[in-house]
Order: C-alpha cells, then structure tokens, then sequence
C-alpha cells in the first residue's frame, strides 16, 4: 500500500496549483528495491529516440494505405489507424509531413485501408520501402480507382472527410464508404517488430 508522507495542509496544496507549482506526491511504494513510478522525462530533441521508444511500446496492428495519382497507384505502410466513429462510418489516420509520399495523401480524395495478416509483414516493409510495390501482391482498382489489395484482413473504402494539422503528421480522417474483412490473425507491431496476436484467455 502507499504511505502517505503528505505534510502540507489543503490548503497549502490549492495554494500550490493556483501559483504552477506541482502538487506533492505521494510517497512511492517500493519493491524489490525499485519504485514503482518510472523516471518522468519531457519530449525535447535530446530525447527523441527515447520517447519515440516509449511510443513503441504501444502494440499496434499494421496497416497499408492506398490512393491513386495521375501517374499510377501509390501504396505506404502505416500504423497510426484508429476507429474515430460508427455513425457516421469514420476512421483516421496520420501522415508524416516530411513523408516523400506526403502530398500524395494529403490530397487524396479517396483511398483504402487495408489491415495486414500475420503473414503479411514482408508486404508491410515492401510498402514501407517502395510506394510502387504493388508487383509483389494482386490487387485491382475500386470505381474512383483506388488499388485494392486482394488479401488483406480487413479494408476500408474511404473518402476524404477530413484533415487536422497534427504537429510533424496531417491527422487524415475519411469516412467509410464500403468495407470488407476475412478471418485470420492481425500482423502486430510493437517495439519496432513484427509479431502475431494471441488470445490470453484461451
């Protein structure tokens, strides 16, 4: 249990808020020898591998993202899809600025979503890599001409709802259109690898 060392009255702690100044803390419990609460760092450019590290822990599954342009179909490999609404039929995802494929996406007015199987992880690095990497998959166009990929997990057809200025990353939001999705396992990411989802509770 935490043992509670707090010396300051009530009022002493508003006090403290009001003129920016933290609030104590509780003292921490320790076992083994260590304390329970992690070292707090704050995000400046001396620690940017740190926090992107700590970001990583986030187990995510794997996405590609597909959109036409007037020279052909584009691809790019993506991690950052969320679910924002089920009525209406919205999700998002985020596109790094200083992505070669940025602009691509950023005016896209229709584009897929496709989540990745487990064994899809080379496919996830092809498109990571390459934006033309469509010769190492089947795919075919949708009716606004949208490459989609024949054996993804899941897909969603989007049109452009939406984007939001996010920092370094366009946060795009597009609302769902059509979808489709197969039994299987996702691809996971965390940690900067690959990996297979499994149930616990089994």
């Amino acid at each position: 249990m935490l043992t509670d060392n707090n010396n300051l009255k009530p009022n002493e702690e508003a006090d403290n808020r009001m003129n920016g100044k933290p609030a104590s803390q509780p003292a921490l419990k320790v076992v083994g020898g260590a304390s329970e609460y992690q070292k707090r760092e704050i995000p400046s450019d001396d620690n940017k591998r740190l926090y992107r590290d700590a970001l990583g822990k986030f187990a995510t599954g794997v996405t590609v993202i597909t959109a036409r342009t007037e020279h052909g179909p584009v691809g790019m490999t993506a991690n950052s899809f969320a679910s924002v609404s089920l009525d209406p039929a919205l999700v998002l995802w985020s596109v790094d600025k200083s992505s070669g494929r940025y602009e691509v996406f950023r005016d896209a007015k229709h584009f897929a979503i496709h989540i990745l199987r487990e064994d899809q992880s080379e496919l996830a690095l092809d498109f990571a890599k390459n934006a033309d990497a469509f010769s190492n998959c089947e795919w075919r166009d949708n009716e606004y001409g949208v490459p989609l990929l024949r054996h993804s997990l899941a897909r969603f057809e989007c049109a452009l709802e939406t984007t939001h200025d996010g920092g370094d990353h366009t946060i795009i939001i597009g609302r769902v259109i059509g979808f489709s999705k197969q039994e299987g396992n996702s691809l996971v990411f965390a940690s900067g690898e690959f990996g297979a989802f499994a149930a616990i509770n089994k």
